[in-house]
């Protein structure tokens, strides 16, 4: 199937979703990244500029971040609120230390994200709404998700696409080049990337999840990643059931 013809059974998949479920709108935090622009666009177009709340929420974030949101909300002609949320994750921070825990840096960016979380399902249940997703194939894989972060969405609409399909159907839906090719950044501390973090790139693992030949250590990296995060994939674990007498 051509990546066009897939497109409009996600937009099908978007619109009829909304309604099975007898919800008003879709919540979606818009970052200024490649995901959740495609994301925007595709239920822009799914179920229309009314029925979608788009939700920046800066924590520390770099400036960019922001305008690159605010682009893709002007381009798409988007309803968005601005949140910022940098006062709470402070907050949560000075509790921990209050009680000598201190949380490195990986902890620190999860709990960034988890307030995230709580600020769109916030929104949502405020809304009658439902939180849409953004990850991707590739982040599903590795588990390259914050577990009840990004990870926590009510539905998934590209999280079959790989990372270089999603930037082919921004360009697609008419986004520029630059917002397309963005350099893939959680925003998550100073310098930080997907790919660095993941310490792989997205064209290798593209190509792995495509059955391509990658090299060795590549390749167990990503075993490694997607053996790691199964956690986060599987239905919540429960012993076996109860049998009442």
């Amino acid at each position: 199937m051509k990546l066009e013809a897939y497109l409009k059974k996600i937009e099908q998949f978007v619109s009829d979703y909304l309604i099975n479920n007898n919800m008003d709108k879709y919540i979606l935090g818009l970052s200024g990244g490649v995901d959740s622009s495609l994301v925007a666009a595709i239920c822009k177009k799914a179920v229309g500029k009314d029925k979608l709340l788009c939700v920046m929420i800066p924590i520390d974030s770099d400036e960019s971040d922001l305008r690159d949101a605010k682009k893709v909300a002007e381009i798409l002609d988007l309803n968005y609120i601005i949140f910022d949320a940098s006062e709470t994750f402070h907050k949560e921070v000075e509790r921990f230390n209050s009680l000598n825990i201190s949380l490195d840096k990986s902890t620190l960016a999860n709990l960034k994200v988890r307030i995230r979380m709580t600020v769109l399902y916030a929104l949502a249940q405020k809304e009658r709404g439902l939180v849409v997703g953004t990850d991707n194939a590739d982040e599903r894989y590795t588990g390259y998700f914050t577990k009840y972060g990004d990870g926590g969405v009510d539905l998934l609409p590209i999280g079959h696409l790989l990372k270089s399909e999603v930037v082919q159907a921004c360009k697609l839906y008419g986004l520029p080049k630059d917002l397309a090719e963005r350099i893939p950044s959680a925003g998550l501390w100073e310098g930080q990337t997907d790919e660095g973090e993941m310490g792989i790139t997205y064209k290798v693992l593209d190509d792995f999840l495509l059955g391509k030949p990658v090299d060795e250590s590549s390749q167990a990296r990503i075993n490694h990643l997607h053996k790691i995060s199964q956690h986060k994939r599987d239905p919540l674990p429960m012993p076996e059931e109860f049998i009442r007498d």
